[in-house]
This record gives C-alpha cells, structure tokens and sequence, in this order.
C-alpha cells in the first residue's frame, strides 16, 4: 500500500480498472497517508472519510480516475452535506445543500473525495495561514508557507496524500503552491471550467478552477474531464480541437519562446528565481526551440494596473462577504474576520461602481495589449514567484496596518496575477531546486485558450527533466 504513494492517478485508476486493488484499498491508504503526515503539515481539515468508505465501497461512475481518492480545497465549489467554510469563522458552521458543477463532474470522473484542504481566508493572500485552521507547513521546510490559496492542496500532494487535489487560481493560486510546493500547476483558460451553478464569474473572469498534480498526464486528463460549459455560463472558452490528454507526449514543434526576469512591478527578484528561469531559458534553447528575451510589460501601465487590479480584489471581498450575508442570513461583524479581511470589506464598500466599471475596462485594454505580443510568441516564460517560499508569518497584519499582507504579496507575486487579467492559461513546472533544497517553479503563458501548447512542452520538459522522484523531508512513507 505504501507504494500506491509513489503512483499518479492514471496509475492508480489503471490498477482499479486492472482489478488489482480495489477502490477501498486506495481510500484506506491515503487516509492511513494523512493521518500520518497530516499532524505535522496541516493540509487537510475537514476529514470526510466515512464518506468516501462509503463511496468506495458501492458502485462508482466509469470514469476515467474511478475510485482514486481525491482532496478538495475549502472554497468556492460545494459539496453536498460537508462543511464549505472558506478558511473563515464566519463560514465555520455552513453545510451546504447541493453540490457545484465542478464537484459533480468530479464525482462523475470516478475520483472519491476524502477530505477538504486548507486555505486562508476567502482565497485573499498568497499563504495558507488562517485563523481559524491554523498555518499550513511545507514539507520541504516546515517554517516556509506552501503558498496560496490552494496551499493545502498543494503540501498534501506534495506530502504523496493524494497524487493530485483541487485548486483554484484568481491571483496566482494554482501556480504560486505549485512553485512552493514542487508541483505541476496549470491554471486554464478563462472559462473553460463552469464556476456554475452559485456562480456566472467573478469580476473581471479573475478566478478559474483546475488541480495541483505531481505529473502532467494527470493535469490534462482531469482537464479533459472537467472542462467544457455547464447552462446558463455567461461565457466559456473554445473549445479544443482533441482532448488534452493526447497532446501529453505530442511533439510540441519548434516554439517561439519569449523570456524576463523582470517583473511587471519593478520590484527586485530574488536570484535563485532568476537563475531558475536562465536554466529553462536554456533546456527550452535545447529542446530546440527559438528562445529570446523580451516581455509584454513594457507597453503596460504600471501603477494604472495596481490600481485597477486593487479596486477589482477589494470589491471582489466586498461582494463575496455580502453574498454570504445574503446567503446565510447571518450579520457581518468585524469579530467573525481577519484583519485584512475586514480592512478589504470596508475599502470595497467605498470604492464608486464607476471606479470598479473603469478598472475592468482596463484590464480588457491590458488584456488586448498582452495579446498583441502573443502573436509574435506561442509561450513566455518568467519565474513564477519573486522569491523563494518565504517564512511563514510573513504576511501578517502589523497593530498599524491590517493591509500590509497584501502589500507584502505584491512582492512575492508579481509575475501570476497578470494571466488571470487576461484569461491565458499558464502553468507552473518545478523544473529548480535551490541550494536549500526548495523548490523554485518557472512560469509558462500560452495563448488564449491555447492549453494544448503547454502540455506538449510541459510533457517534453518533464521528460527532459523529471521531477517526479523527488520527496521532500516530509513524505507519506
């Protein structure tokens, strides 16, 4: 059974439909696997593995990941009857009464949900630190945050819990705990799965849904699975011309590949993530693509953008406390929230419809910039982070300033956020180890809806140089 940790789910479902390991089995060893490393990583909170025996052990869909256990991040999709509590106190007790979109095609695709992961609170910070659940650790240093939001999902993954668990991304949340955690991260195009039905989109088209996974084939195939409109969204990506799992392995061709180390903000990048982009720079060169240094950024207004991107985040929290309230019935209070929570509540409330209204029009004038430089590049590349994963306690609020978190994340990520203005998919390979033994991810963008490109040179780099033998010092077995 310990060996079943080493496996990706592709494998673990081939030995279900092979007959030689029952889908209870493979439950019952990755909840033997949390309960083991669990106690030191806090990436799991909410055990649900009554439930899943339960599941395991009746008749499960004919899908394609039939009967491999699963972890699901505590927000945004809904599971029928399990605690959905977004990192908050104010959510600790909500139980909700039908299940996402996104959950049902899980469900469909034969993955056996186990338990929920942690996640700070409403998905705001790029670090998995909340009150209510308590620091999550990465297990390749116990003092350095896993990232966020899908911080949780990407130490247990990481941690051989579960070979693949959900993630979302508004900012960064597929990709930083990939690059934290030493993780493949894909977030998709905007739109290419359904937030439906509680939601049409977030503003702007900010926030996408997918997994954190340790091999590419497994990314693809639960993209294939998952993707494609569900009624009433109010948009949806193109879709592929064949599913992305057999670009896993195609011959990507000779890309065009365009590459910075600078970042859109000016701020100064630390050097293990510089080198970690001149090392891909170069196996890309290698591989035999066409490599050159050159970045959309230049054309970009800077400081219009972090106004703009600020007033969407902030209005973002406002609307999503007010649904709640709507939702439950129960009051707002300042006592129920964090900090930064609150001080972003209050800052959305005051920012004019008119300000929101002008501050998506212009991330659709960046979007159309950026796209621009796309048609001379099928991929640019740039680090994933600034820095290393940093200490954990990093992003605290200070007594005079409940915001400074947030102002300390624009350091830390300052490369991701731009790709969930533009709705590009990108994708986070962990291709960089530093001299500390933590894993520094590099940043791939495609094209709009242009996911197929990068999983053929995500599948060429992982053989080219794999990754999936690495463990970090906290590992399952």
């Amino acid at each position: 059974m310990d060996e079943l940790a080493l496996l990706d789910a592709t494998a673990q479902a081939e030995l279900v439909k092979k007959g030689e390991v029952k889908p209870i089995e493979l439950v019952d060893a990755a909840i033997a696997r949390i309960e083991k490393v669990n106690p030191a990583i806090n990436a799991v909170v909410t055990p649900m593995y009554e439930l899943a025996r339960e599941i395991a052990a009746g008749e499960l869909p004919e899908g394609p990941f039939k009967g491999v256990p699963f972890l699901l991040k505590d927000l945004f999709p809904m599971y029928t009857g399990v605690k959905l509590s977004s990192g908050s106190r104010y959510l600790k007790d909500y139980v909700p009464d039908h299940d996402s979109e996104l959950v049902a095609r899980y469900k469909k695709a034969g993955l056996i949900t186990i338990g929920k992961t942690n996640t700070p609170e409403f998905g705001l910070l790029p670090t998995t630190e909340p009150v209510l659940f308590g620091a999550c650790r990465n297990p390749w240093d116990l003092s350095r945050t896993t990232g966020g939001s899908s911080g949780g999902s990407a130490a247990a993954v990481a941690a051989g819990i579960v070979p693949m668990a959900h993630a979302n991304d508004g900012g960064g949340s597929i990709r930083i705990p990939a690059a934290c955690c030493g993780l493949f991260g894909l977030k998709p195009t905007r739109g290419r799965n359904s937030l439906g039905p509680d939601v049409g989109e977030t503003p702007g088209g900010l926030v996408v849904e997918h997994v954190v996974t340790r091999s590419v084939r497994d990314s693809a195939a639960v993209l294939d699975a998952t993707s494609g409109p569900s009624l009433g969204d109010p948009y949806f990506a193109p879709l592929p011309s064949q599913p992305f799992l057999s670009e896993v392995g195609a011959d990507p061709g000779k890309l065009r590949i365009a590459f910075t180390t600078k970042s859109l903000t000016g701020v100064e990048i630390h050097p293990d993530c510089i080198k970690a982009v001149e090392d891909a720079a170069k196996l890309c060169a290698d591989l035999g693509h066409i490599v050159e240094e050159a970045s959309p950024t230049d054309v970009l207004n800077t400081d219009l953008l972090n106004q703009a991107f600020f007033a969407v985040w902030s209005s973002v929290c406002t609307s999503l406390l007010n649904g709640w309230q709507r939702r439950t019935g129960k009051p707002l209070k300042e006592e129920y929230f964090e900090p930064l929570t609150w001080a972003m509540y209050k800052m959305g409330q005051a920012i004019p419809a008119s300000d929101l209204i002008l501050s998506l029009f212009h991330f659709q004038q960046v979007t159309r910039q950026v796209a621009q430089f796309m048609v001379n590049y099928d991929v640019y590349l740039t680090p994933t982070l600034g820095e290393p994963p940093v200490e954990l306690g990093s992003f605290d609020p200070t007594p005079d300033n409940p915001l400074a978190g947030f102002f300390r994340a624009g350091q830390f990520v300052p490369y991701t956020p731009l790709n969930n203005i533009t709705g590009q998919p990108a994708m986070s390979v962990p291709l960089y180890w530093n001299a500390q033994g933590l894993p520094i991810g590099v940043h791939f963008v495609g094209r709009y809806a242009d996911e197929a490109t990068l999983f053929r040179l995500a599948s060429q780099l992982e053989t080219a140089q794999p990754w999936a033998n690495r463990r970090p010092p906290v590992f399952a077995i």
